[in-house]
């Protein structure tokens, strides 16, 4: 069966006729990687050095994801699971899994430290899921490397503030019966925990900004736009960039974010700004224009003439009556 399975993936990856994703994840591996899919070497590792400089240089994001590992692994730990975190160069730097289970996995090189990139093992959960930037299932015989065809593997890429890709979250399955509709509920559930955490190191990186959702759409938790005092958007995920047509990675030029979001209104330039300033003030005195007034350093009865050209009515500013 390990003959066939290598002389399977050797034709296919050399087989002009093979066109699906994952035959092309096969050529690449052995193609331009030069990886021999019978070879049943275990992963390389870092060393603990190594490997500790990794960690001290993304402590924050793993502090932050590892709650939302914690929730996944209890989901899934239970049937054989191991949940893996990644850097963007497929190396494992945190992880959780059963003690019952954790022999399994350490004999199969799933382990913090090792490197699960696509350039050296070929196709796999972790390293074609940062290779092509999408979420996707390896199940057991479609891993490049025979020694890997006992697993399966549910993947989905982690997107940084800055729009570049950070991280791979994993769950890995050892059980031989499990089937690919219990694989395809796993790979929801590991969909849906990347974006959590890429959600939470957004709102972490902006920490004195007002986080935006920008979409109509509640669901989608990973549209997300950090908002400055002035109500410049300075931050956006990957995917609110791709929506608004954002620079695609590293820091977006400052931009309103009412432009952003379409929120316009009969008011140009300075007038917006008047506006805006006015209803915080009122919202600030909760409805007195005279504490209003105040604030603003002017009279009140230059705040109503004011109020009154910015068509901000009392209903608005729920005033107070003083």
């Amino acid at each position: 069966m390990h003959r066939n399975h290598a002389d399977l993936v050797a034709a296919q990856s050399q087989s002009r006729s093979a066109t699906s994703a994952l035959a092309a994840s096969w050529r690449r591996s052995m193609l331009k990687h030069g990886l021999d899919p019978a070879d049943r070497r275990r992963p390389d590792c870092l060393s603990d050095r190594e490997l500790a400089d990794r960690h001290q240089a993304m402590q924050g994001f793993l502090t932050v994801a590892g709650p939302q590992l914690d929730q996944l692994y209890n989901l899934v730990g239970l049937s054989g699971c191991n949940v893996l975190l990644t850097d963007a160069h497929g190396i494992v730097l945190d992880q959780r899994v059963s003690d019952g289970d954790a022999r399994q996995f350490r004999d199969w090189g799933l382990w913090q430290g090792a490197d699960w990139s696509e350039a050296a093992q070929g196709t796999n959960g972790i390293g074609t899921c940062l290779a092509e930037g999408r979420a996707l299932t390896i199940h057991r015989d479609e891993h490049f490397h025979t020694r890997n065809t006992a697993m399966s593997c549910m993947d989905a890429p982690i997107w940084g503030p800055d729009g570049r890709l950070l991280a791979a979250l994993d769950v890995s399955s050892a059980r031989a019966d499990q089937t690919e509709r219990y694989n395809r509920l796993i790979s929801a559930q590991v969909a849906s925990t990347a974006r959590a955490i890429e959600a939470v190191f957004f709102r972490s990186s902006f920490p004195g900004a007002r986080i935006v959702v920008a979409s109509d759409d509640p669901s989608e938790q990973a549209m997300l736009l950090a908002v400055d005092r002035d109500d410049l958007a300075i931050g956006a995920t990957r995917a609110a960039r791709r929506a608004l047509g954002l620079e695609r990675e590293g820091a977006i030029r400052p931009r309103p974010a009412a432009d952003l979001l379409g929120r316009q209104d009969d008011l140009h330039g300075f007038d917006r700004g008047e506006r805006a300033a006015v209803i915080r003030a009122l919202a600030r005195a909760e409805g007195n224009v005279t504490q209003a007034a105040r604030a603003l350093g002017i009279g009140r009865a230059t705040l109503y003439r004011r109020m009154a050209r910015l068509g901000i009515g009392e209903h608005q500013a729920r005033l107070s009556h003083d």
